[in-house]
């Protein structure tokens, strides 16, 4: 019998422990910190021998496969000890697609991966048979185990990528790629650049790669690399032959000279970069034969993603937007992008090594103050501190909401949108938009 150790007990962990146990491994589940009780139940329930605040080397060196979380570094003790002894640690999506001959498609990118995912899935799931995984939802492992859809759309990290061997997506999708987790790359942007390509590694010329072909780091990499999958590119500029492009206020996407046009006017996102994620999830959706009429109904009626740039409300004719999934500099870049009246930035957080220049024209134009959440607010305060009347500092959710309050008039927008990380002040990014929305309510 062989021997599955999972490292890291969350969604993606108690996942794989289910699908292992089910197809015959002896599974142990090792967590470092606390296990959720919601998980902790599951595992009780299903017999599987777990430990919590500890690795106990004993246990876990003598794997025949080892499955680790996404959020656990390949740097640390007990995973260095792991490969030294030449022990595969893989990914969830590694270890689950070996148990599926589902057509898959996997999304990545810096950002829009959500939105992209959750808006094919959307598509898709008009007409196919499809389940949604990967960052997103149950784990990708319980619903191979459980449901077996005949179509899946994973959303994927770098991170996750990372563990993966012999993954191969029917479909790869590429949203963008700009500097993000470069603590994770030893700060080598080159690296990062490689681990998001890593997706069509496998591919073969009857699986398709699509990206943002206006994105210079994606076109850069393609030149200098070989890539075996059909290549479709999308753009907002040029003229694809084969693949997405946008023509005034339309999209026209063109496979093997079949060619479709979808009206962008009614597209229920708004701003540029929905359009190339319209243009991703509809080149997938044309290429699993879903009708015209359901794309464009489909890319009509879909509500967004909880915080992406989610109208919160409007309090005396200020409108207050969560877009605390903003956890790089070229989310808020997008954010920034799509307000039409002055804003008032809440922004903040742990920096991942940004670079703030790219907001400068954006700030100058648009943002009438700023309020900084976060621990340490120094590069903020150096970054912007000369280019708006209004400078503040909190580390409070509550008070950053109601000194925008005090501020915004009518006419006005309050953007939470901070290009940072969460965890100094908070959870994760849902946390911190929950409380966002929540002290929004409250006012």
């Amino acid at each position: 019998m062989k021997r599955l150790v999972i490292l890291g007990a969350g969604e993606s962990g108690v996942g794989t422990a289910l699908l292992g146990q089910a197809k015959g491994f002896q599974v142990f589940v090792s967590d470092k910190g606390k296990i959720k009780d919601k998980y902790k139940e599951v595992l009780i329930h299903n017999k599987v021998e777990w430990e919590e605040e500890q690795h106990t080397e004993a246990k876990i060196l003598n794997a025949d496969v080892v499955m680790k979380s996404p959020g656990i570094p390949d740097k640390v003790a007990i995973v260095k000890a792991l490969l030294d002894k030449g022990v595969a640690v893989i990914s969830e999506i590694e270890f689950a697609s070996q148990f599926t001959d589902a057509t898959i498609i996997a999304v990545t990118g810096s950002n829009g991966k959500t939105t992209t995912a959750m808006l094919t899935h959307h598509v898709l799931k008009q007409e196919l048979d499809v389940g949604l995984a990967g960052n997103i939802g149950d784990s990708f492992a319980k619903q191979v185990l459980e449901h077996d859809f005949k179509n899946y759309v994973l959303e994927i990290s770098s991170f996750q990528l990372d563990g993966c061997v012999n993954f191969k997506p029917n479909i790869a999708v590429i949203t963008n790629i700009v500097p993000d987790h470069l603590d994770r790359y030893d700060y080598k942007f080159e690296n990062y650049i490689a681990s998001k390509f890593s997706i069509t590694k496998n591919q073969t010329k009857e699986d398709y790669l699509i990206y943002d072909a206006d994105d210079e780091v994606i076109l850069e990499y393609i030149k200098k690399n070989t890539i075996q999958a059909t290549l479709l590119p999308f753009s907002l500029t040029k003229t694809i032959e084969n693949g997405a492009y946008l023509d005034q206020d339309n999209i026209i996407i063109t496979l093997d000279n079949n060619q479709i046009i979808m009206p962008t006017k009614n597209i229920a996102l708004e701003g540029k970069h929905n359009i190339k994620n319209a243009m991703a999830a509809s080149t997938v959706s044309h290429l699993l034969k879903i009708r015209k009429q359901t794309i464009r109904e489909s890319l009509e009626n879909f509500q967004g993603v909880e915080h992406r740039l989610e109208n919160v409300l409007k309090i005396n004719k200020v409108q207050y937007v969560n877009d605390s999934k903003a956890t790089n500099v070229n989310a808020t870049y997008f954010a920034l992008e799509s307000m039409s009246s002055p804003t008032v930035w809440i922004v903040g957080g742990v920096d991942k090594g940004n670079d703030y220049k790219e907001l400068f024209s954006f700030v100058n134009e648009k943002v009438k103050a700023i309020i900084c959440l976060g621990v340490d607010n120094q590069k903020l305060l150096a970054s912007f501190g000369d280019m708006v009347d209004v400078i503040v500092e909190t580390q409070f959710m509550s008070e950053a909401v109601k000194i925008a309050y005090k501020i915004a008039e009518a006419g006005d927008s309050v953007l939470l949108s901070p290009a940072c990380a969460s965890f100094d002040l908070f959870e994760n990014y849902e946390d911190r938009g929950r409380q966002f929305k929540d002290a929004v309510r409250n006012l």
